[in-house]
């Protein structure tokens, strides 16, 4: 299987840091928090929510979710699926919490975490930052924040490496099967 890096660890870097500049200025004033979908989108949760914090100049609570029983593909998948703990130690109701995973693709997954966020309580918004936008989306979701669209055919798969978890930083596009995520 060959794959085509299309974000070196230098590019991750540069696209985190746009992010986070965006993040500041579409939320001014408001409370915001940062809440990472496990297992990628947590740990860039991490690193956005620094990012924030120092061009902010200000704390941002930083939670991440697990929602594997929140998919609607659990029935359909063979495997079991891996288990994290959420942690949202902080009231989210009447902030502004931005959800922060590493590819948007069909839209299941950030449906998924939406249910599961209200599960403890009620923001005033809740704003999308990805890393990778693929396309494809079969719910109606969109990225508030976008670090690279990467049109992509339904046999490719897009890639996320991350130092904390993979030792690298770096986003490929390959070829795959199709999988629905």
């Amino acid at each position: 299987m060959t794959e085509k890096v299309v974000l070196d660890s230098e590019d991750f870097s540069r696209t985190l840091r746009r992010i986070a500049h965006e993040v500041v200025e579409k939320t001014g004033d408001e409370r915001i928090a940062m809440v990472g979908i496990h297992r990628r989108g947590a740990v860039i949760a991490k690193r956005l929510r620094e990012l924030v914090e120092e061009l902010a100049d200000a704390p941002v609570p930083l939670g991440d979710l697990d929602i594997s029983f929140y998919r609607d593909d659990l029935t359909l998948r063979s495997e079991q699926p891996e288990v994290h703990d959420t942690h949202i130690d902080f009231p989210i109701d009447g902030i502004t919490v931005v959800l922060v995973d590493d590819v948007l693709y069909t839209g299941r997954t950030v449906r998924a975490a939406i249910d599961s966020l209200f599960d403890y309580g009620r923001p005033q918004r809740v704003q999308l930052a990805v890393l990778a936008d693929r396309g494809h989306r079969e719910l109606p979701f969109r990225a508030d924040y976008v670090g690279k669209n990467f049109p992509t055919a339904r046999s490719e798969r897009v890639n996320v490496r991350i130092e904390e978890i993979d030792g690298t930083d770096e986003v490929t596009i390959s070829e795959h099967a199709e999988v629905h995520t």
